[in-house]
């Protein structure tokens, strides 16, 4: 059923960009993001669950016979969060958007097709969207329901792209940042710390690259993926541990991980200083912050982040508004040949059950039922029985299935 699918969502339309992390999940020490989102989708009974977190919204895309509701919302916040505090919890209704059915879809789409982006056009967004997707699917969160669904929208969203100009001259909140760091006037040779590796952080070192920045180091947990990163702007690669030890100075800081709380503390930005007092550029594209409130406070800084960038993407928004009416005759096509997809997709498991049990009624016909009067025939009567049987079956089989396919043309 369509109306199975829903959405809650906390986004850049209702809340300021800082302020999303209240509503992310937060594994504890002793738990990973994995565990935490097995344990929300037993907890609430959901069928399938696919969880999306980026700079400008939290998505918890699900297949679920439960009613969204005020109650539900907020029972559902308050455990992502139970320290939610109680003015979040007094206006949960107000700051998010829950969807069911044809409008969870469209939901879906808009995002895939960076139409409810905070920067409008931003393929970016599509690319984190298939990475949260296969990552709730290798951990067994999804299934047939939101493969199906997710199919749909990113053929849909490349279509957008593809026939309208709303990716043009791209502007992403990446590229945002680039134009607050060249406006800074920090030089080519300058010594930038890349703190983090995912998509984000990607697109940051081609953006590097591309200006020409050519002293570039890159930490991440995973060293293959500092690699990774690294290589993209011949730049350095470390463990995020070395971070806690280097002593090597930086004019300027990019930070994005998937931490949930500041990882660039007082004590550490310190230490990284190794004495220096210059002004330093920092670039915090993380929600929730990865940098601590402290360090603004008692460090010289010229701080960029999220929030700020808002003004530079209303400028995208008001040249593209055009194209976004264009996308969303696309996409409602697309929409449009969901239900029937779905359908098909429901048939084909149904009747993937015919052909054993067709094979099963031809053996007990031969072995069971007539196996006595089987077994008086000579053996090219036999012979001939079998070939006219599995004639029967391949057609008794095929009879239904091309019935299901004339149903849906």
């Amino acid at each position: 059923m369509l109306e199975n699918y829903k959405v809650i969502t906390v986004t850049h339309k209702r809340i300021n960009l800082k302020d999303i992390g209240n509503f992310v999940v937060k594994p504890g020490p002793e738990s990973s993001l994995k565990e935490q989102l097995e344990d929300m989708k037993t907890v609430f009974g959901f069928n399938e669950l696919m969880y999306v977190a980026t700079c400008n919204r939290v998505m918890y895309f699900f297949h679920s016979d439960e009613q969204l509701d005020k109650n539900f919302t907020a029972r559902f916040f308050n455990y992502v969060n139970p320290d939610l505090s109680a003015h979040w919890k007094e206006n949960v209704e107000e700051v998010t958007f829950t969807y069911q059915g044809h409008y969870a879809l469209k939901h879906l789409f808009d995002v895939a097709a960076s139409i409810d982006s905070l920067v409008i056009g931003e393929r970016q967004i599509l690319g984190q969207l298939r990475e949260a997707y296969e990552q709730c699917r290798e951990w067994g969160l999804t299934g047939d329901n939101i493969r199906l669904v997710m199919n749909q929208a990113v053929i849909a969203a490349k279509s957008v792209y593809s026939n309208t100009q709303i990716g043009d001259k791209s502007v992403s909140v990446v590229s945002l940042a680039i134009q607050k760091l060249l406006n800074a006037n920090v030089a080519k040779d300058a010594r930038i710390l890349v703190v983090g590796a995912g998509q984000t952080n990607q697109l940051m070192a081609k953006f590097l690259a591309k200006h020409q920045f050519n002293k570039v180091a890159v930490f991440n947990r995973t060293i293959a993926k500092a690699e990774q990163v690294a290589g993209l702007v011949e730049g350095d690669a470390h463990s995020l541990d070395h971070l806690y030890s280097y002593q090597e100075g930086f004019d300027c800081m990019v930070v994005c991980t998937a931490v949930k709380d500041p990882i660039i503390t007082k004590g550490l930005y310190q230490n990284l200083l190794n004495g220096d007092t210059d002004r330093k550029v920092l670039i915090d594209l993380a929600i929730p912050h990865n940098v601590e409130a402290g360090v603004l406070d008692e460090f010289p800084v010229q701080y960029i982040e999220i929030e700020g960038l808002r003004s530079l993407a209303q400028d995208n928004l008001t040249a593209r508004e055009n194209e976004v009416v264009n996308a969303q005759a696309i996409l409602e096509n697309y929409l449009e040949e969901f239900p029937i997809l779905y359908k098909q997709r429901q048939l084909e498991l149904a009747m993937r059950r015919v052909p054993t049990e067709i094979k099963a009624v031809k053996s007990k016909a031969i072995n069971e039922v007539f196996a006595k009067e089987v077994g008086l025939l000579d053996e090219q009567t036999k012979e001939l029985i079998e070939r006219m049987m599995a004639y029967m079956e391949k057609k008794c089989i095929g009879i239904p299935m091309k019935a299901a396919r004339e149903t849906f043309l």
